[in-house]
């Protein structure tokens, strides 16, 4: 019977570890292809955003392997769900280098979890492409030898855009912070502090809260009482969403300006009808773009994904973009290598001359002292209308 249960337990492990990991692509034989990872949450509140950024890999990919892959060789992509866990997210970036033998692999939502990845990444020399999560201590990491890039926001240069964007919008004066407890929330208070500085501004308080906190009254009502012009906010999607609820309570109307923490899910469900008054950070919208490259790549995921009927189905859009440029940049940087060893590989990305991609046309997006693709300048605010995120006329 010990036996038995024994047997028993094992076959269930591995089937929870099958069922926590999934393939997009053809099988194919280890050496007749070129694998590439993602560790991201494919489950729970943010499953939404995961599916975006899966979608823009995929799409690229499938424009990479039109054109005969990357050294002649086929690509594949393994997805991992970290569940916004970051020891799962180690667990998992361990398997798809050591087991997967994938020669990159890309990050997903969740700052805690990437910085977990960081030092594997580093001391296994496989170049790891960040394409959601902005806190700055992923790419600027201190490590000697770097292999992680990233094509997404900075939390550095996010808090000098919310700054500017409530001085500019709003005349504030002094505005407070709201900011989840995690190391996402330290790495936008200190990067708002000393955008804040910067411009001799003074701030009226520092309020934390937990993921799972539904009633935040009594920090929003420190913050009214000290004087608050403007709140910044830092959380992802139902934490949020919990702010501007808790605000409706109160029936304090104060500007809200967010980093891009709503846009990963069902925020406008979630908040109801305040959602609309958030206005928060992107590096891309589909909405509004006239671009061909935009027309193109949104025919490519209406062709691939017939559920997408509208702009609504690809929110949130930096999720798609983010990762669809991220995926055609580790292209470029394998194929300059002419290997899938990692340092070379890591050499091929600061020998990238132009890529013309969805966001922006990239010129040597990384060098050996920066290892982010963009900038400030590539930041738009946005706000909920319905599902569907707008982009806000300055």
């Amino acid at each position: 019977m010990v036996l038995e249960m024994r047997l028993l337990s094992r076959r269930l492990l591995l089937a929870g570890a099958a069922a926590a990991s999934l393939t997009v692509a053809l099988p194919a034989q280890a050496q007749e292809t070129i694998k590439l990872g993602l560790v991201a949450a494919m489950s729970g509140q943010s499953a939404k955003s995961g599916e975006a950024i899966v979608r823009g890999l995929s799409l690229a990919l499938d424009e990479i392997n039109a054109k005969g892959g990357l050294l002649g060789k086929k690509v594949e992509l393994l997805v991992r769900d970290d569940e916004s866990n970051p020891a799962k997210g180690v667990i998992a970036a361990r398997e798809l280098v050591q087991r997967e033998k994938v020669v990159a692999f890309f990050g997903g939502l969740d700052t805690p979890v990437s910085i977990a990845i960081v030092p594997f990444a580093n001391q296994s020399k496989v170049p790891f492409m960040g394409v959601w999560a902005a806190g700055t201590p992923i790419t600027r990491n201190g490590a000697a030898e770097n292999y992680v890039f990233r094509v997404s926001a900075v939390d550095e240069l996010v808090d000098v855009a919310l700054v500017d964007y409530a001085v500019k919008k709003y005349a504030a004066k002094k505005p407070g912070m709201i900011l989840i407890n995690n190391p996402w929330g330290e790495s936008n208070e200190k990067g708002l502090k000393a955008a804040l500085a910067a411009k001799s501004l003074p701030f009226s308080g520092v309020e934390k809260f937990e993921t799972s906190d539904i009633d935040l009254v009594p920090q929003l009502t420190r913050l009214k009482e000290s004087g608050a012009d403007a709140l910044f906010m830092v959380a992802n999607v139902a934490p949020s969403a919990q702010v501007v609820k808790s605000l409706d309570r109160m029936g304090w109307n104060v500007p809200l300006i967010s980093h891009w923490g709503p846009s990963g899910g069902r925020f406008s469900e979630l908040a109801g009808a305040s959602a609309a008054k958030v206005h928060f950070i992107q590096t891309f919208s589909f909405s509004g773009n006239s671009s061909p490259k935009a027309a193109a790549v949104l025919d490519g995921l209406k062709k691939k994904y017939p559920e997408i009927k509208g702009l609504g189905d690809v929110t949130p859009a930096v999720g798609i973009a983010n990762a669809y440029d991220a995926m055609h940049l580790v292209g470029a940087a394998i194929a300059k290598a002419g290997s899938t060893e990692g340092q070379k590989v890591r050499e091929g990305f600061y020998a990238i001359d132009k890529y013309d991609g969805l966001i922006k046309s990239y010129d040597k997006p990384f060098t050996k002292d920066n290892h982010d693709a963009l900038s400030s300048s590539d930041y738009i605010f946005t706000y909920f209308k319905g599902d569907e995120i707008l982009p806000l006329m300055n």
